[in-house]
């Protein structure tokens, strides 16, 4: 780390540049002898990034940030809250640290946190920035973090891993034991040093293949920020489990949506239903989990077709996503549906249903927008059918099972 970045004229100088278009100040070069053009503009990104990702990070003065590579494979700030929220005890390693911002929330709940680190660069930006924040519980470890559990004598309530999911040659992989470090390979000696361990996957893991890989598995945590998935949250005991429960939580800007069941490969399936007066979209979270006949069981109500996913009830009921009151329903018929259409404007869904959305759209005339949710699906019958409806928007935060 180039700790010249952090004299206050150079400070200055990226603070009066974040809206600056970063080609254009590279090519005028830097006007500092002891810090490149490259690196001020590292920095620039790096705290245009922040401020939506890491709100807390951009406010302070001092912080140094990493390659853009690194700072786009961290956390952010609502996603290491919620993993600090499922820790506690008395120490916790951070085997795979990197820029050190789940580390950082960690050490909020833990007396002592160890930040191990195998680049070195990366390790001294992190250690700065823990010191320049107040950070005074975190040690930090500039080596390999496995081969420091092996050595080391210390025991810990809990050990922490997110595996780098990029091969030798950049490639995305999606299989735990294609990731670095092999935590399947190396479960053995993560239990001999603690009770506890959490573990962050790609969303794209399969949660079956997940349960076979890791095998003691307690907990998963599905991590949904605005309707989007971000993480997959393996929370591992020593001691011999039966089914694991799935956690699914949805974060909004004015709503948590949370929803849990056992996990259960040969789960029976939901209910059916014709449409009746209320319609429901489960949120990314509730889909990754599969939880779709707990979701019918929990919330009273029925699925539509056993492939489509949407959700209906005669009574309205809180549900771990989104609510509609249908107006109206019609069979699938472009002739028909133009007819009773009264408006040129729709937000279009479409689940188990042949046609994608962009076709729809050209077919119907129908622009993107307004107050009517078209819902182009397949009934219990197997008739294509299409949804009219109007969203009901929420009043209270929904909690199920919180």
């Amino acid at each position: 780390m180039n700790k010249a970045i952090l004299h206050p004229e150079v400070q200055e100088f990226i603070r009066k540049n974040l809206q600056t278009n970063l080609s254009k100040l590279i090519l005028k070069g830097s006007d500092f002898p002891d810090v490149t053009i490259q690196e001020i503009a590292n920095q620039i990104s790096g705290l245009q990034k922040a401020k939506q990702k890491l709100p807390s990070w951009y406010a302070a003065e001092g912080v140094v940030f990493p390659p853009n590579i690194n700072l786009e494979q961290t956390s952010s700030e609502i996603t290491a809250n919620y993993k600090a929220s499922l820790v506690s005890g008395d120490q916790l390693i951070d085997v795979t640290g990197g820029f050190g911002i789940d580390t950082f929330f960690f050490a909020e709940k833990m007396n002592t946190v160890i930040h191990c680190e195998i680049n070195s660069g990366l390790s001294d930006i992190a250690n700065h920035n823990f010191n320049t924040l107040g950070r005074s519980n975190i040690e930090t470890f500039s080596g390999d973090g496995i081969e420091f559990l092996r050595s080391t004598d210390q025991n810990f309530d809990w050990i922490y891993l997110d595996p780098a999911r990029r091969d030798d040659y950049g490639g995305k992989v999606f299989l735990l034991e294609q990731c670095t470090p092999n935590v399947p390979e190396h479960l053995k000696l993560l239990f001999s040093k603690a009770d506890h361990i959490l573990i962050k996957t790609s969303p794209l893991l399969d949660l079956t293949a997940g349960i076979k890989e890791l095998g003691k598995v307690e907990e998963i945590h599905i991590v949904s920020v605005n309707n989007e998935v971000k993480e997959l949250l393996w929370v591992m005991h020593k001691r011999e489990l039966s089914k694991p429960v799935i956690k699914t939580v949805n974060i909004l800007q004015s709503d948590i949506q949370r929803f849990e069941g056992l996990f259960d490969g040969n789960a029976p399936e939901a209910p059916l239903s014709l449409p009746k007066k209320y319609l429901y979209e489960p949120n990314p979270a509730v889909m990754k989990s599969g939880l779709f006949a707990e979701v019918s069981q929990q919330t009273g109500t029925f699925k539509l077709h056993t492939n489509s996913h949407l959700y209906t009830s005669e009574a309205l009921t809180d549900f771990p996503g989104r609510r509609f009151e249908i107006l109206q329903e019609l069979p699938y018929s472009k002739k028909l549906i133009k007819k009773e259409l009264t408006f040129k404007k729709a937000n279009v869904t479409t689940r188990n249903f042949p046609k994608p959305v962009e076709v729809i759209r050209k077919e119907l005339k129908l622009a993107d927008g307004g107050d009517h949710y078209l819902f182009f699906t397949t009934n219990l019958q197997n008739e294509k059918i299409v949804l009219i409806c109007r969203k009901i928007q929420r009043d209270h935060l929904l909690s199920l099972n919180s």
